[in-house]
């Protein structure tokens, strides 16, 4: 080891490195801000003849169904097919907005693997 290098880190190197470790911090704080923001939306998914509608917050989680009387009416196989689609809708909607708002809050950190 030369004079003056240390462990082989210049001072441009732990500028980089506090850099780094600022721009986790703010991803670490985003994060949970997301998660609470997450927690508190409310997605709507529908079967595709609009009779049955689940709900889901950001993040998967199930808050309610709502049927229709002229779901009910179409049997139970029926019915159970239209409350899958409609779970499914939810499920999709609900993954492509927290997959988004992750994009956004990782943006421009070139993150390997994001």
């Amino acid at each position: 080891m030369s004079k003056g290098q240390g462990f082989g880190f210049g001072l441009g190197k732990m500028k980089e490195l506090a850099e780094a470790f600022k721009k986790a911090q703010e991803v670490q704080q985003g994060a949970k801000r997301l998660q609470e923001e997450l927690e508190q939306m409310e997605i709507e998914g529908q079967s595709s003849d609009g009779l049955v509608k689940v709900i889901m917050s950001g993040n998967q989680e199930p808050l309610r169904v709502e049927i229709s009387s002229d779901a009910l009416a179409q049997g139970a196989e029926t019915l159970s097919q239209t409350v899958t689609d409609a779970m499914k809708d939810a499920y999709e909607k609900s993954t492509t907005t927290m997959r988004e708002r992750m994009e956004e809050l990782t943006s421009g950190l070139n993150l390997p693997g994001m």
